[in-house]
């Protein structure tokens, strides 16, 4: 037979299982498309917002601000107007800082398209 004393301790062990397995969800990645702003929770979670009828707004509980650059370099002009003129509008991600805010104030600042790493 268990005592008292066991069942309590157990349903501590659980508590505080329990208490560890919640994670607070941070944004782990943000990308733009043409139309959309898809950015990757720690808990797997994918948001979505149509960000150019919105450039902010309220997404999965987070904050959103898509700033996008007005005059990229001109090698980036070129080959944005190199790709519309072959009929692939939309192809390129555009160049913008995305801000996520967090429902406890924290904000993320990302960039898109990604940097690339050159290791």
């Amino acid at each position: 037979m268990k005592t008292p004393a066991f069942a309590r301790l157990t349903l501590i062990c659980l508590a505080l299982a329990g208490c560890a397995a919640l994670t607070v969800p941070t944004p782990q990645e943000a990308r733009l498309s043409d139309q959309t702003l898809s950015f990757t929770l720690n808990t797997g979670e994918i948001c979505r917002a149509d960000w150019r009828t919105a450039p902010q707004g309220q997404v999965c509980g987070f904050g959103y601000s898509v700033s996008e650059v007005a005059k990229p370099n001109l090698l980036r002009q070129l080959f944005t107007d190199l790709t519309t003129a072959l009929g692939a509008e939309g192809l390129l991600a555009p160049m913008a800082e995305v801000v996520l805010t967090s429902p406890a104030g924290q904000s993320y600042r990302f960039v898109s398209p990604p940097p690339v790493d050159m290791k």
